[in-house]
């Protein structure tokens, strides 16, 4: 399970270092996407495996089927980490994310998440977590 927040700048060329702890888990190659919320999903190639045959299920038929499988699979690129242990993310996910400078790895259970400082600093406030438990019970989660 990714979890843990962790903070990397990402040089000129788009390159990010990927914390050892979840290069560990990440394994020799992965894969990197859009996200939802304007963030980068990062899947192991389990996870992006089970993701990919649930994205095939879902009708050709259906216009928003087409639109969510196309969102994922048309901005995916597999990685692998350097000997520095970093990763060159495509400019297209760079762009999307809006990442420039500075960037923020998410460990999120199944998936790491990569966000822009920005973006990360703007949507990380707790003050509405107590409303957003509350809700939590009609998905099935009570703590």
């Amino acid at each position: 399970m990714f979890m843990g927040e962790y903070s990397h700048s990402i040089d000129t060329k788009g390159r990010l270092i990927m914390p050892s702890k979840f290069r560990e888990m990440l394994g020799e190659q992965f894969v990197v996407t859009k996200g939802l919320d304007g963030c980068l999903f990062v899947y192991d190639q389990n996870e992006w495996t089970a993701f990919e045959e649930k994205l095939k299920s879902l009708p050709i038929t259906n216009k928003d089927a087409r639109k969510f499988v196309r969102f994922f699979l048309a901005g995916a690129a597999e990685m692998t980490v350097d000997k520095q242990g970093r990763i060159l993310l495509p400019a297209v996910l760079r762009e999307f994310a809006e990442i420039v400078s500075d960037a923020v790895l998410v460990g999120v259970g199944s998936r790491i998440e990569i966000w822009s400082k920005e973006r990360w600093d703007g949507i990380s406030e707790y003050d509405d977590m107590d409303d957003i438990a509350e809700h939590m019970a009609d998905l099935g989660l009570s703590i």
